[in-house]
């Protein structure tokens, strides 16, 4: 958004709704947000029935008040297009438009993500929307971006996402005899004699229990085909509104480690990204650094947009505990030191009906700024103000990436075995604790990135190897690169289909081992194994490989295979190929990243107490280390290098102390 609208500060605000409540009453919300310091403000995002209250009616009236009032008001405007909810007689008029879920019922009219993405209807009334609300506010200059519909997701197993399935399947594939080869459709006499054979995997077919599939690689596809569906009609929307606002970036919200659509792929179509952070109680803080690094990577570092937060409570949560004092300010910075170039919530007015009422505002149902948050709001408004321009566009500098892709995490979750307990996100997010927790910048990559700017790629679980993926790794490790992957890896190709010859498949040479077996444990055992004189656990899976070539480091203490390896590494060409044949817990983690990234020359930023996280980012203004203090005391960091804090304005030299109190934040401008 920065890049594009040129705006001169990080913008600060979120979602406003006004058409939900009297007009008497936006007078008294300017003077508030205004008083917050906030500066933007995401309008119209579930207007469409305010908008056309019938086929052939449209009603801008109030939209147009509401503009103008912000624009008054000096507010910049993110302009959803109400498409993520369409209205009642919509629904009753044109019943395609309604979903059918995986147990073959049509929905009725009702919540949201409600919409059928192959419906003609839908696709008809979406576009002509966005194309009337384009040229109606073309010319608004406070019009900074675009927000077309509202955190799409869901699926719909509908007769016209079966026709459409179809002939997605045809484009994909070309023969149904492809299609028969890359389903495996011999097994169980699945076999296709014509593509209006296929239906729909859901639990009328394949689907069974909590969404498992009998036949993975149709399952697989149809999940890829959702989400190309999906993004076919945010891409309607998109071709709509740039033909006539051609300078206006266009976004839609993103939800970080959503599992139903592919980002990555999403990524390329989007003028920037935008995301809904919305941690559970319990998320750790590196668990939302880890999802913020992931939204980055999704435009090869370039900053995004953080669309929607929390000022200070969740709704949905079994029970939605209050930010404490200091977390949504020291939230918010972590965005901005993850690549964060805006700060904006969800919601700036707390509504007085329905599911949401009760979620978190800057204007609470008090209706005044006497509140602990409203008063939380506007210190960090007062911050960023003075910030400025200083950290706009800023990017990270990292020689470490991991691996992050959603075809193989499909793929995993579909597998039928070896373990239901085997997560491939929160194996994913092992790896990346071992990096944040010693300050090491890392990147989040998909197959498609180039590998060359890093000296060490994670790949944990890397179920499925892409064709020509694992030629890509193969050259990286020849040029130097060293490359790491654990159990479970190497097993199938992009349909799912086994590579025979033994696991991991095409990445043994890398490697130079090859896994005969592997044990599944159930969640109260354990195996376990030593390394550099401490004793690890061993768990979840524990592969039974033998080495090709590679050093074993480490080797199983128990169980009939005990003194198997369990820990290599291969020289190959110039650089060197890691294997970890278990899940094990954070203190290996912690010790073996940190080892690898020695021996590769990987520093990190420096060492502090183990509550305080470290970010670095750098522009055209400089270089900015940010410091979160996630911990419930005060700490106390020695700095390696000299600088001025941009919060406090307090000048630090090499060596001094910098006391950061319980979830307080510094930015150091660096000399």
């Amino acid at each position: 958004m920065v890049e594009y609208a040129k705006i001169k500060k990080i913008p600060y605000g979120g979602d406003y709704n006004p058409e939900q409540w009297p007009e008497e009453s936006w007078e008294e919300d300017m003077r508030l947000l205004k008083l917050a310091h906030i500066d933007i403000v995401t309008l119209n995002v579930f207007s469409w029935a305010m908008l056309q209250p019938d086929e052939d009616t449209y009603c801008f009236d109030k939209l147009d008040k509401i503009m103008a009032l912000v624009k008054k008001n000096d507010l910049k405007v993110c302009l959803a297009t109400a498409t993520g909810a369409h209205p009642a007689w919509m629904a009753r008029k044109h019943p395609d438009i309604l979903r059918v879920d995986t147990n073959g019922a049509r929905h009725k009219f009702g919540s949201r993500h409600n919409s059928c993405p192959s419906s003609p209807t839908y696709r008809k009334y979406a576009a002509a929307l966005a194309k009337k609300l384009a040229e109606r506010y073309q010319d608004h200059d406070n019009l900074v971006a675009w927000h077309i519909s509202n955190e799409y997701g869901g699926e719909c197993y509908c007769e016209n996402c079966e026709r459409k399935f179809r002939e997605w399947l045809k484009d994909k594939y070309g023969s149904i005899e492809e299609v028969n080869r890359v389903w495996n459709t011999a097994f169980w006499g699945h076999t296709f004699y014509d593509f209006e054979d296929i239906v729909v995997p859901n639990h009328l077919s394949e689907h069974w229990g909590n969404d498992r599939t009998t036949f993975q690689g149709i399952s697989l596809d149809y999940k890829r085909f959702n989400s190309e569906n999906l993004l076919a009609v945010y891409r309607m929307e998109y071709d709509v509104i740039h033909a006539v606002t051609p300078d206006i970036p266009i976004t839609t919200n993103l939800m970080g480690t959503f599992p139903g659509l592919d980002y990555q792929m999403w990524g390329k179509y989007m003028d920037f990204i935008s995301w809904d952070n919305y941690p559970a109680n319990d998320t750790p803080a590196e668990g939302n650094a880890m999802r913020h690094d992931l939204m980055r990577g999704l435009k090869q570092g370039k900053p995004f947009a953080l669309m929607e937060q929390t000022p200070s409570v969740t709704n949905w949560l079994p029970y939605n505990m209050l930010k404490r004092p200091g977390v949504m300010r020291l939230w918010s910075y972590q965005a901005v030191a993850h690549g964060a170039d805006t700060v904006m919530f969800f919601q700036m007015k707390r509504s007085i009906g329905a599911c949401e009422k009760y979620h978190g505002a800057v204007i609470d149902h008090a209706g005044h700024e006497n509140t602990r948050v409203f008063r939380e709001v506007t210190q960090l408004g007062a911050e960023l103000e003075k910030l400025g321009d200083e950290t706009l566009g800023a990017r990270s500098e990292s020689r470490a990436a991991i691996l992050f892709d959603w075809d193989n995490w499909w793929a995993v979750s579909y597998s039928a075995g070896p373990s239901i307990y085997l997560d491939y996100c929160r194996e994913v997010e092992h790896y990346y604790k071992a990096f944040f927790d010693r300050n090491i910048p890392v990147d989040m990559i998909g197959v498609e990135n180039d590998l060359s700017p890093y000296a060490l790629v994670v790949a944990p679980v890397l179920y499925m190897v892409k064709t020509g993926y694992d030629e890509k790794l193969r050259e990286y490790v020849k040029n130097g690169g060293r490359f790491l992957t654990t159990f479970f890896s190497g097993y199938v190709d992009e349909h799912d289909l086994v590579t025979i010859g033994g696991y991991p498949g095409k990445l043994r040479d890398i490697l130079g081992i090859w896994v005969e077996e592997e044990d599944a444990l159930p969640e109260d055992m354990h195996n376990s194994f030593h390394y550099q004189g401490k004793t690890y656990s061993a768990s979840l899976l524990c592969d039974l490989l033998h080495t090709e070539g590679a050093e074993s480091l480490s080797v199983y203490n128990e169980d009939f295979y005990a003194g198997m390896p369990v820990l290599t590494k291969n020289a190959f060409g110039k650089g060197f190929g890691y294997y970890v044949a278990t899940s094990s817990d954070d203190a290996f983690y912690r010790d073996y990243i940190g080892e690898i990234c020695e021996e590769a020359g990987i520093l990190p930023i420096m060492d502090t107490p183990e509550q305080i996280e470290v970010t670095k980012r750098v522009n055209k203004n400089g270089s900015f280390v940010f410091f979160l203090n996630h911990g419930e005391t005060d700490h106390v960091a020695a700095l390696p290098f000299g600088g001025t804090d941009l919060l406090s304005g307090k000048a630090y030299e090499a060596g001094d102390a910098l006391t950061l109190e319980k979830k307080g934040v510094a930015i150091l401008k660096l000399r």
